[in-house]
């Protein structure tokens, strides 16, 4: 006899897309079989707020990433991230994405339009994609950062590979 699963509704954003949610701190997944969660903080780790983003842009808990307002300031870091920066959330919020991230390429034609890219996604404008960044103060080190909307509140995602 064939055992059928538990059917469960998808979330998906205004483009038809599935949407997951993820801690903003631990990148950890909520429980999908807990209906309604009783509270918007991370029943993993109790530090992040569970946000959402699209299925092939939500961070794993091993990936570090950023999350970004339209002012361009970091709204939340994940502990993964803390690590890579060598900065505390707390110390890491509120200040701008440039004192953390650049592009790669300096001189690349797309290295301007990588922080109003940055706004057009936190404001819901812009589509996923990816881009090469570094940090502010290295050289020769590179990151794939996979890029796009999250929420709510609205912000841009920023996950490093």
């Amino acid at each position: 006899m064939r055992r059928l699963h538990a059917l469960r509704p998808v979330e998906v954003d205004g483009r038809g897309r599935e949407l997951v949610s993820f801690c903003g701190h631990c990148g950890e997944r909520p429980d999908p079989q807990v209906a309604t969660p009783s509270s918007r903080v991370c029943g993993h780790c109790a530090l992040g707020l569970v946000l959402q983003a699209g299925a092939e842009l939500a961070p794993r808990p091993d990936e570090p990433f950023l999350i970004v307002d339209t002012s361009l300031s970091v709204c939340a870091m994940s502990v993964e991230a803390e690590t890579l920066f060598g900065i505390d959330e707390t110390n890491a919020v509120n200040q701008h994405i440039a004192d953390f991230l650049v592009p790669a390429d300096a001189n690349a034609p797309s290295a301007e339009n990588l922080l109003a890219l940055l706004v057009d996604v936190a404001a819901g404008c812009g589509e996923p994609c990816t881009a090469v960044v570094r940090p502010r103060q290295e050289f020769g080190v590179r990151y794939r950062a996979r890029i796009g909307p999250c929420g709510s509140p609205r912000a841009a995602l920023l996950v490093l590979s």
